[in-house]
């Protein structure tokens, strides 16, 4: 395996490799029924979904240029102004537990914090437990109900984080 990684904006030629992911890990966590991200139409366009204002992806690939994961920020579907959301940040089981997802969370935050976001949301699932680990640790609370209107009904935990 190759051990260089690099984590950049996502590019048009990442799309397959970025959908490829999505459609990898989430079933491996149970979340390939209705109610998931894994059915979002943007899953096949990540590039083009994420050029909007206030929208950013990156992927991390290795040194051959394979994508091993990625992850974003947007605009809370259905939520209050200033409010961005966590969006699809999934990886690899290779390069799990190198350090990757705290790398990756803290470029999106940086970027939510200079975009003008108040707050960061996340949905996840309680069978990612490795997952809000890393939440918790960069200071994500627990909430006790979704926000906003994700369509995202299968996922059970959600977290937010005050950005100023």
């Amino acid at each position: 395996m190759s051990t260089e990684l690099n984590l950049r904006p996502i590019e048009p030629r990442d799309d397959a490799g970025v959908a490829a992911v999505i459609r990898q890990v989430m079933p491996e966590f149970g979340a390939s029924g209705p109610g998931f991200a894994i059915h979002d139409p943007e899953v096949n366009g990540m590039s083009a979904a994420y050029a909007r204002p206030g929208c950013a992806y990156w992927v991390v690939e290795d040194d051959a240029g394979r994508v091993l994961g990625g992850g974003g920020i947007a605009p809370l579907d259905g939520g209050e102004p200033g409010v961005c959301e966590l969006r699809k940040m999934y990886f690899l089981p290779e390069v799990r537990g190198r350090g990757v997802g705290e790398q990756l969370l803290g470029q999106c935050l940086a970027f939510a914090r200079a975009a003008g976001y108040r707050t960061c949301y996340l949905e996840t699932l309680a069978e990612m437990t490795q997952a809000q680990k890393l939440y918790q640790r960069m200071g994500f609370q627990p909430l006790r109900a979704p926000m906003g209107a994700t369509g995202h009904f299968g996922c059970d935990r959600w977290y937010a984080l005050e950005l100023g």
